[in-house]
């Protein structure tokens, strides 16, 4: 029988024939939940480089105030931190006439220097008075604290004398 002729059409209840148009409902909210969830990956996973700059030099300083630590005490010699900025900082001015950059360590060791320079120059440190930290011989040293800037961005570095430094991330409101 030719399918063209009347009668010919397959039968209407049979769902393996019918044609299926568009998505149903299930299947759009499903996409839409998939679509929010990688969304929100992306954001959380995109962060400011400003932040993550600093975050790394925060890490990266604690380490070196650790390490300083450690061979203050071991030497039996008086070590200190200070930053670029201070007055008494003994490296080089920037060609603009700004502040001076990096940091020293006076009184450490020539046998294994420490790096003295930033990772990023847009980093500046503020350490309240004396304007540096005591880094040793003794064992046990008041609460001393560093802040890092990076344009908006700010993280502390603190210890309470007895323990490493730590770093934690302050409101960018927060000023001392």
């Amino acid at each position: 029988m030719p399918t063209s002729a009347p009668g010919s059409k397959r039968s209407a209840h049979c769902p393996s024939q019918t044609r299926r148009r568009g998505f149903t409902l299930l299947e759009l909210l499903l996409v839409l939940a998939i679509v929010a969830i990688s969304a929100g990956l992306a954001v959380l996973a995109l962060r400011d480089s400003n932040a993550t700059v600093l975050e790394r030099e925060a890490v990266r300083l604690a380490a070196l105030l650790e390490m300083a630590r450690a061979e203050s005490r071991v030497a039996g010699t008086p070590v200190r931190w200070v930053p670029g900025s201070a007055p008494d900082f003994p490296g080089q001015r920037v060609a603009d006439g700004g502040a001076n950059k990096g940091f020293h360590f006076p009184g450490l060791g020539q046998t294994n220097p420490l790096p003295e320079r930033w990772l990023d120059d847009r980093v500046t440190a503020q350490v309240p008075p004396p304007g540096w930290l005591a880094l040793g011989p003794d064992a046990i040293l008041p609460r001393q604290f560093v802040l890092l800037r990076l344009a908006d961005q700010q993280i502390e570095i603190s210890s309470d004398g007895l323990g490493p430094f730590n770093v934690g991330v302050l409101p960018e409101t927060t000023s001392r």
